[in-house]
């Protein structure tokens, strides 16, 4: 009997090495991954047909026919999303300097609030589309906001970032931009 209580007393001490080792093993697996880079199994994928309420006027539909014909980012954001207050002077700069077309989805969110965040914040968006179910967002494949995606002129999707669009994160994205302006001048 004491020969398996030994037994069982060694596994016990054995057990939090082994634990700890899979931990290990499971912070090592990630070690180096951009968050912000999550997959998406969008990505070279056409958007899908959807139809929405512009956010500034309830009785204007928009849809994916309002996106096509030009390189668009697609930019989730949200007035209860502290990240989105915080990448949004950046838009405003991109679209100021740099020309940049930008749609807005607000997401789970109120009209009027997201309606005072633009007059008071600035509004970087062509246009946005009010989605206060998050239906779109679930058709995007969105984890949360703020999320932008990378479209083409066809609608099909480039590329999709996961967090704070700002200067570091639109270094990584811009030259697929601007490759995707320079197929359309020609």
């Amino acid at each position: 009997m004491s020969e398996q209580k030994n037994r069982w007393l060694r596994l016990l001490l054995l057990l939090p090495m082994l634990m700890a080792f899979g931990l290990g093993v499971f912070l090592y697996a990630g070690l180096g991954k951009d968050p912000t880079k999550l997959e998406s199994s969008l990505v070279g994928q056409k958007l899908t047909d959807f139809t929405g309420e512009s956010l500034a006027d309830p009785t204007r539909i928009l849809g994916r026919d309002d996106i096509l014909g030009t390189p668009s980012l697609i930019n989730v954001w949200a007035t209860w999303c502290p990240t989105c207050k915080a990448e949004h002077a950046f838009l405003n700069a991109l679209v100021a300097q740099e020309g940049v077309r930008i749609i807005g989805v607000n997401y789970h969110d109120q009209r009027e609030p997201a309606k005072q965040w633009l007059a008071e914040l600035g509004d970087p968006y062509a246009f946005s589309i009010y989605d206060p179910q998050g239906r779109l967002g679930i058709e995007l494949g969105v984890v949360g906001a703020p999320e932008t995606y990378l479209v083409d002129a066809n609608g099909f999707i480039i590329d999709k970032l996961t967090g704070e669009l700002n200067e570091r994160t639109w270094a990584d994205m811009k030259p697929q931009y601007e490759s995707l302006m320079a197929q359309q001048a020609q």
